[in-house]
């Protein structure tokens, strides 16, 4: 049973309330003093703490999706067949078909109706990096009034860890384009689902590391060209958004205004403006700190000039640990950059808060791509 199954939640709730029940009727037979009673009550004690911690524990994952599995759990994340399966297939192949999965909107059986999300297998030719991706194809993609037609696409990222899959089971990226495309208020847009963990378990941070993982070349050249040459998607900057909450929200901003020829706009939902150093990333800039400046957004915006992108930070004035800093982002932000803003009163880092922002967060990005 998978670490996000509902039986391993239900067995653990089980016995957390069984060791409760046991606790409390084995207590009166161990309230005596000798070593034994002791022993008991505490190992008693202990077993239902542990249980109820498990149980917690259970029930925050598969609500937040911080962890897809046990072995990510972890830290020896696999994902099956990822290289050895790619590298077994015809020469030349840069995206390999895994599988595919309907949308979960009414009509979502047809994809001409609620679109598709193909699962699909990405080799970076420059950065040696393999990794999945979850491609929602909306419905026009699929109808003849636009089978010549090319589409504007977006990545979107989660934080770190996270899972892929929480995008559009647990945050609603297809779903909530889905109801803005009913309403007329979103081009349709491909969205391009992924974890920044794109070498787990090491939190990259979207950094090119000397001597180490190249991920910001994995995103803003392999990603775009072999996606482009697959699917109808347009192939200039443009064409390219990135959205991402947490993590992915830092990697959205910085890889936009580090490749603006890559990408014109990102969405920052309660994203950082500097990378975290601690035992997840290890040393990422090598020593380098003219490299760990370089990916400092606060000192690019005093010290660097500003590139033509568009950019959307969000926050809370109470909750959120990011509300200095994104107003003094906002500040500082200069032409002929744009900058726009989502402030809530009150929220959180977390899901709750996030699928709050994402349907106008969604609605601007869909105006500012263009094909």
């Amino acid at each position: 049973m998978g670490l996000t199954s509902k039986k391993v939640l239900l067995l653990a709730v089980l016995l957390a309330v069984a060791l409760f029940v046991l606790t409390i009727w084995l207590w009166p037979r161990l309230s005596k003093g000798n070593w034994r009673a002791v022993l008991g009550r505490v190992g008693l004690l202990l077993a239902t703490q542990l249980s109820l911690f498990a149980s917690i524990g259970l029930f925050a994952n598969n609500s937040f999706g911080f962890y897809a599995s046990w072995a990510d759990l972890f830290g020896q994340e696999q994902q099956p067949g990822v290289v050895t399966n790619y590298e077994s297939g015809p020469a030349g192949t840069k995206l390999k078909m895994l599988g595919t999965e309907r949308v979960s909107v009414p009509g979502g059986s047809r994809a001409e109706v609620g679109g598709r999300i193909d699962k699909v297998l990405v080799r970076g030719a420059k950065s040696k990096i393999t990794s999945p991706a979850f491609v929602y194809l909306p419905p026009q993609y699929f109808q003849p009034k636009y089978a010549k037609k090319k589409f504007p696409a977006s990545v979107v990222l989660t934080g770190y860890p996270g899972t892929a899959e929480a995008l559009y089971k647990k945050l609603h990226f297809p779903q909530t384009q889905h109801d803005l495309l009913r309403e007329k208020k979103m081009q349709p847009t491909v969205l391009v689902m992924m974890r920044p963990t794109v070498a787990p378990p090491r939190d990259t941070e979207c950094v090119d590391i000397p001597n180490g993982p190249q991920t910001e070349t994995f995103f803003t050249k392999d990603l775009r060209a072999n996606l482009s040459e697959h699917y109808r998607i347009g192939e200039k900057a443009k064409s390219w958004g990135i959205i991402g909450d947490s993590t992915g929200g830092y990697c959205a901003l910085k890889m936009t205004m580090r490749h603006p020829n890559d990408f014109s706009t990102a969405v920052a939902l309660s994203g950082a403006y500097k990378a975290p150093i601690d035992p997840t990333t290890g040393d990422l800039f090598g020593g380098s700190k003219k490299l760990e400046r370089e990916n400092d957004l606060m000192w690019r915006q005093k010290h660097l000039p500003a590139p033509p992108v568009s950019l959307l930070v969000t926050s809370s004035k109470h909750g959120e640990e990011n509300y200095k800093d994104t107003l003094r982002f906002i500040e500082q932000t200069k032409s002929p950059s744009r900058i726009s803003s989502i402030i809530l009163d009150s929220g959180g880092h977390n899901f709750n808060t996030w699928r709050r922002e994402i349907p106008a967060a969604l609605e601007w990005l869909g105006g500012r791509l263009s094909v």
